[in-house]
């Protein structure tokens, strides 16, 4: 049953699959159109997640949804929320967050995939769309991968990615975790039970965490292929070794990169109170730069449980 819905509004469901649907660009995502107005509560949670699965992407449009509701319909598909201690969070509900740190450009990353606690899906709701820019950028993690010189896709098969992250409070580890009730043994307990996970707790209450991983994974649901991580910040915003191996990844691999990203790039045209779900196993998200403080986009992250 749908939560915060009575029974006779469950019989009475709307099914995407009659609404009108058109698609996102050049993607495999998908623009849900609302139909008379219909509150996006009544979408049928089954016909989405079907969507879901095969588009990766969803806007859903003309539902005239708020951030409150962006939470209330993500819990219908969701088994866990995850809070995101390094964004600001709105009053009412520690899981939504305001996405605007500054106004500059974002680069393509794939959200926390350079910590070992990377959600299944990111939400966003825009209820002020910035009057030029601000575009919410995305890049198919699978089509990336596809493009790939064989030469570089070997690197990336042979080499895995490495993120130090150190001086981490205890606190916000323990956000990360979802567990902030738990002690220092149980967060432990936790970091023992990940694979490729160094850390050390400091005696000024931080912890300091090394994660390694492979920069290609496997989708969620079609288990394809996908250059979804975070690399592209990391390479872009620092000069420290990307790799396990404490090397950087050429200028020539970077270039290539590059270039099918500016390829590949899709962009999110905001119109107020849309709604994203976006599958974030297998699609990487960034920003145009805006100069307008008015622009309002929120967020909240999930784990599925579908």
């Amino acid at each position: 049953m749908i939560k915060g819905t009575d029974r006779s509004k469950t019989i009475r469901e709307i099914h995407p699959m009659n609404s009108k649907i058109k698609a996102l660009g050049t993607s495999t995502g998908k623009i849900l159109y609302s139909s008379d107005c219909q509150n996006i509560l009544d979408l049928s949670v089954a016909e989405t997640m079907e969507l879901f699965k095969s588009s990766g992407v969803i806007l859903f449009r003309g539902f005239g949804v708020t951030p409150k509701q962006m939470k209330d319909f993500s819990e219908q598909f969701s088994g866990r929320h995850i809070i995101d201690p390094m964004k600001t969070d709105i009053d009412y509900d520690k899981f939504v967050n305001f996405v605007d740190n500054g106004m500059d450009m974002c680069v393509p990353h794939s959200e926390h995939a350079c910590f070992p606690f990377r959600p299944d899906v990111i939400w966003f709701c825009c209820t002020v769309p910035a009057e030029q820019g601000g575009e919410t950028l995305f890049w198919d993690g699978v089509r990336v991968w596809e493009e790939l010189s064989e030469k570089t896709k070997q690197l990336f098969i042979s080499k895995k990615l490495k993120f130090c992250h150190n001086n981490v409070p205890v606190e916000i580890l323990k956000a990360f975790t979802g567990s902030n009730s738990k002690t220092i043994d149980d967060i432990k307990q936790i970091l023992d039970s990940i694979d490729c996970v160094n850390y050390q707790f400091n005696e000024d209450k931080t912890v300091s965490v090394e994660y390694t991983c492979s920069a290609v994974i496997k989708t969620n649901y079609s288990h394809q292929n996908a250059f979804a991580n975070s690399f592209w910040v990391y390479h872009k915003k620092t000069e420290s070794a990307t790799f396990g191996d404490a090397s950087r990844a050429s200028d020539e691999v970077a270039d290539e990169i590059q270039t099918i990203f500016d390829k590949l790039t899709e962009e999110i045209l905001w119109e107020a109170g849309d709604l994203v779900m976006m599958d974030n196993s297998r699609f990487l998200h960034g920003r145009r730069a805006f100069n307008d403080n008015r622009r309002q986009v929120f967020t909240t992250l999930s784990n599925l449980k579908f």
